[in-house]
C-alpha cells in the first residue's frame, strides 16, 4: 500500500488571475471542487493499488513462493576457440528482473550474472539479484549446450536480509536479441519460472 498527499493551496483569499484581481466566485467554486475530486481519486487509487512486493512477514520459512518473470540484460562476452568444433566463452550480464505471481518474493530486482560456457561440456555461472531494499538472493546457473533456446536451471544458494537461507530454484531459456562483433550482447529470458523458500538450511 502507498499513501498519497496533496499540497492544497491556501484559497482563503480566493484564487487570483494573472493581473492580481480576485477571480469570480464561480471560478473559485470550480477550483475547489476540482481539488476535492482530485484528492478523492488519489485516495481511492492508494486504497486499491496492489503493493509492489509482499511484506517481510509474507516470506515465511514454511511457505513456497512461486513466481514467473522476465530477465532482460546486456553485457559482454569473450570467446576462445578450441579447435574447429569447440569453443569456450566467458560472459557477464547486468539488467533487470521483473517477477509476477500472487506469492512472488518481490516485484523488481537488479540482476547480475557471470557465466562460463564450454560448447562440449555445458554452462555454469553465478547470479545475484538485488531488490529495492538492497537485500540479495544468490543462485547457481547450469545449462547444456549453446544453441538458441537452451534451457538453464538456477539453484538458490541463500541470500541476505529477507532472503537469508533462500532455497529452491528456477528455469528459463535465453534468447539473444543483439550480438555485436565487439562482444557486446543483449538478451532476454523466455519462460522464466520457479519457486523460493527462505530461512531454510543452506545447501
Amino acid at each position: 500500500m502507498f499513501s498519497a498527499s496533496i499540497a492544497v493551496p491556501d484559497t482563503r483569499a480566493g484564487p487570483r488571475a494573472a493581473d492580481g484581481l480576485r477571480a469570480p466566485a464561480g471560478v473559485m467554486a470550480t477550483a475547489g471542487a476540482l481539488r476535492l475530486v482530485l484528492l478523492a481519486a488519489l485516495l481511492a487509487l492508494a486504497a486499491c493499488a496492489p503493493s509492489g512486493a509482499p511484506t517481510d512477514a509474507s516470506l515465511s520459512a514454511t511457505d513456497w513462493h512461486e513466481f514467473q518473470g522476465t530477465w532482460s540484460a546486456a553485457g559482454s562476452r569473450h570467446v576462445l576457440r578450441i579447435g574447429a568444433d569447440r569453443q569456450g566463452l566467458i560472459a557477464n550480464f547486468e539488467g533487470s528482473l521483473l517477477l509476477a505471481g500472487p506469492s512472488r518474493p518481490g516485484l523488481g530486482f537488479h540482476a547480475e550474472a557471470i557465466v562460463f560456457n564450454d560448447s562440449a561440456t555445458g554452462m555454469t555461472g553465478r547470479a545475484v539479484w538485488t531488490d529495492e531494499r538492497g537485500d540479495q538472493v544468490f543462485s547457481e546457473l547450469r545449462g547444456q549446450g549453446t544453441s538458441t533456446g537452451n534451457r538453464i536451471t538456477g539453484t538458490f544458494l541463500g541470500g541476505t536480509g529477507r532472503y537469508s537461507g533462500a532455497t529452491g530454484g528456477y528455469e528459463f531459456s535465453w534468447r539473444f536479441v543483439l550480438e555485436a562483433e565487439d562482444g557486446s550482447v543483449q538478451g532476454q529470458s523466455v519462460g522464466l519460472a520457479g519457486r523460493v523458500r527462505v530461512g531454510g538450511p543452506r545447501p
